[in-house]
């Protein structure tokens, strides 16, 4: 509805103006000879209306309907791509929006989550520690309670008895009072069960910075020391804890629990609330360590964002040890990075953080500066090494930053911050909650330029980053679908992220670009002619072209060449983009829609509308064109000049093709087919709905000359020449720099 909306009016208006032009030439001729002054002001009002109807057609409204054919059916592509297929789901790639097909071609951030996304989601049990002491590896039959696949490992004083005890723990029976569900801002869950015996215990899991504050600080140390060494070597950790709850205090318990979930108003505070006041003075139990392994070619995708001059950000909720040790092994920190570190350890040094916050960030901000401009006065040294920087930063730090006092003498925390982020290669953003992803999303949007963001997620708590960005993208992985149904594309993997961007999204880009420019193109060389005819024909809105031509000229001589272009051009084959992602930094930052690809349009259409007209006008010189001696009229002018512009805008597009179809060929080759077929017939059957038949016979009389034929055909060469010259020129190029390339690794190798 959108596009029949867009379109319609360009037929509305041409009526519109029709019935202003005619009223106010019928109160003009009512006008006395007295009323000189005020005829000459309604016909200089009639003539600019006349205009208006006559030169409309220079604003191309016909490519709105274009243009969104071009992403609709060009986003089926996606979905239609057997390389983003995965088996194991047995789902492709989805795509819920075609509107941002060509933002994918310019994309400056990657914002992307870790687990499900770089990971695989699949948890594999690696070690545990209860109370202190540490079980690696899984454990065999005692007493009957528990069959498991091999030997139990012990540590320091982890005897045979705890062991018993435990397993025996983990087949006791339950009853299930009560689940304190988990949300990213706890980072922990509870559930208060009921033992055989009568006994009313609360058991939490969670994540470390959410249990260790809520348990007996003596219990802590032990644990803290097995879960820091667990997160270095790349696990994820989770903590257990219990605590004994009363029978009185369950009854008050159970009454502010079942008064918080029927609560119309702040449900939701009220809940969390109660959840708080529950969760303290907690046992700690353990840690347990999990492994979580990359999903393939991970690393692979990262180092190839790298290389098409994409900075990645990963924004995740795991410990920083974990991220860090993730991000080296999916390549985002390389061996050379040189990290900086905006964490809670960092800035605890001193007693007031903000002042160590505000330190940090001006030697941080410093170090990167000096480093930029010592690698440009050194740019054209070989022996000189950039220097990359790597950020990490944790939720806490960075509310610190986002939200500082305005009364502080720090206000500035956020440019600052900014300015370090602009200079790191890659950030790595731990402890985040949803809102702080998104907040940062937001962050970078707002940068000067406007840079293009993309968010790829996998759970619930990535949605917010994904609609905040330009571009969401859900991973169909095993957190639901919540993160896919909210994004405008979906993938099974992290490493279809790779095509997507690096071929789809060059491809499209290209496409859309050319699209628009070609559109513009054609309809100045369309309505050049139109113009300077009017200084040969006194100014009198005569048109040159007839009304069906004007009106067939966009719907259909020129129309589905360009649409199939738009759609199936390669100019590079697909191979090539994804093997090379530098070739992604050649259309970066708008490139193709800059002043200097509209002024060379520009140019070359006005160079094409000038030789239409007066390459005519210079032919209808001589005093006879036919053999007959009979002398052509207007509409054969209009004719010639409106043969030789099909022709050569479509020959254009042509040219600029590289990769041909049997669809190219149809409708490139069947457009002009039908323009001759539909001139012959209009032309050829006198129309009894028509008051003047003006065009009768008109183009089959013209083919009749051989010096028209001769005329057409010299005409669309000269039209087309600097375009062919230039593709000699780049061909020749191309050819002497691969001859050049070749050469010199022959040298090279010998």
């Amino acid at each position: 509805m959108c596009v029949k909306a867009k379109y319609v009016p360009k037929v509305d208006d041409a009526i519109y103006w029709a019935v202003w032009i005619n009223c106010v030439r019928f109160l003009f001729r009512s006008l006395g000879p007295e009323n000189l002054l005020l005829k000459g002001v309604l016909k200089m009002f009639t003539d600019f209306l006349s205009f208006m109807v006559l030169f409309n057609f220079i604003i191309p409204v016909s490519m709105y309907v274009t243009v969104e054919m071009q992403k609709f059916l060009g986003s089926f592509f996606i979905s239609w791509d057997k390389d983003f297929y995965d088996e194991e789901i047995n789902e492709g790639a989805l795509v819920n929006t075609s509107d941002l097909n060509e933002e994918l071609g310019q994309v400056d951030y990657v914002f992307t989550d870790k687990t499900g996304t770089l990971t695989e989601n699949s948890m594999e049990f690696v070690e545990c520690c209860i109370d202190g002491h540490r079980y690696k590896g899984v454990t065999q039959e005692a007493d009957g309670l528990s069959q498991t696949d091999g030997p139990l490992t012990y540590f320091d004083k982890a005897d045979k008895n705890r062991e018993e005890l435990f397993l025996r723990a983990l087949k006791l029976t339950y009853e299930l009072l009560h689940t304190l569900n988990f949300d990213p801002v706890r980072r922990r869950m509870s559930v208060i069960v009921k033992t055989q015996a009568g006994d009313i215990l609360l058991f939490c899991k969670g994540a470390d910075s959410a249990v260790f504050p809520r348990v007996q600080n003596h219990e802590i140390e032990l644990t803290k020391a097995h879960v820091e060494r667990n997160a270095v070597d790349g696990y994820r950790t989770l903590c257990v804890a219990f605590k004994e709850i009363a029978p009185d205090d369950y009854e008050r318990i159970d009454r502010q629990l079942i008064e918080a979930k029927m609560a119309l108003q702040d449900r939701e505070e009220k809940m969390e609330k109660v959840f708080d006041d529950i969760e303290t003075n907690m046992n700690l139990i353990g840690a347990t360590a999990v492994e979580d392994k990359l999903q393939d070619q991970a690393a692979e995708t990262i180092e190839a964002l790298h290389a098409a001059g994409l900075k990645v950000w990963v924004l995740t909720g795991d410990k920083m040890e974990t991220a860090k040790s993730t991000c080296y092994a999916c390549r985002l920190f390389q061996t050379n990075t040189e990290l900086l570190e905006l964490t809670t350890k960092t800035i605890e040094e001193c007693e007031r953080k903000e002042d160590r916050l505000h330190e940090l960030l001006i030697e941080y901000c410093k170090k990167c500066i000096i480093d930029s401009k010592t690698t440009l006065f050194f740019f054209f040294r070989a022996w000189t090494e950039h220097q990359e920087y790597g950020l990490i930063i944790d939720g806490s730090t960075l509310s610190l930053i986002l939200n500082s006092s305005q009364d502080s003498s720090s206000n500035n925390y956020k440019s600052v911050f900014l300015q370090i982020c602009m200079k790191c290669t890659a950030v790595l953003c731990c402890r985040m909650a949803p809102l702080q992803k998104a907040q940062i999303v937001r962050m970078v949007k707002n940068l000067k330029g406007s840079p293009i963001t993309l968010s790829i997620g996998d759970g619930a708590n990535d949605v917010s980053m994904i609609l905040e960005s330009h571009v969401g993208i859900g991973i169909k992985g095993k957190e639901g679908r919540q993160a896919a149904r909210n994004s405008d594309y979906s993938v099974p993997k992290f490493k279809h992220l790779k095509k997507l961007l690096l071929a789809h999204g060059h491809l499209y880009y290209v496409r859309i670009a050319h699209l628009v420019q070609y559109f513009f193109y054609k309809n100045l060389c369309f309505i050049l002619p139109q113009f300077l005819y009017q200084f040969f024909c006194g100014f009198s809105q005569q048109p040159l072209y007839d009304a069906a031509y004007l009106t067939m000229y966009n719907i259909c001589f020129t129309s589905l060449p360009i649409l199939a272009y738009s759609l199936l051009e390669q100019h590079i084959n697909i191979d090539a983009l994804t093997s090379d992602p530098r070739l992604y930094m050649k259309i970066s930052g708008n490139a193709m829609l800059q002043l200097g690809p509209f002024l060379y349009w520009t140019f070359l259409a006005a160079f094409e509308g000038t030789v239409f007209f007066f390459g005519t006008y210079f032919i209808f010189q001589t005093s006879s064109l036919e053999e007959n001696a009979k002398v052509y009229g207007n509409w054969t002018f209009g004719t010639i000049v409106f043969t030789v512009l099909v022709f050569t805008v479509t020959l254009k597009l042509a040219l600029d093709t590289r990769f041909w179809t049997w669809i190219n060929h149809f409708v490139i080759w069947g457009s002009l087919a039908f323009y001759v077929f539909f001139s012959f017939f209009w032309g050829g059957i006198v129309w009894p709905f028509l008051k003047q038949q003006r065009m009768y016979f008109v183009f089959a009389q013209m083919l009749s000359s051989v010096s028209t034929w001769l005329a057409i055909i010299l005409l669309i060469f000269i039209s087309l020449f600097p375009e062919i010259l230039l593709i000699v020129l780049k061909n020749v190029r191309r050819r002497t720099y691969k001859l050049t390339k070749l050469h010199r690794h022959a040298a090279d190798s010998i």
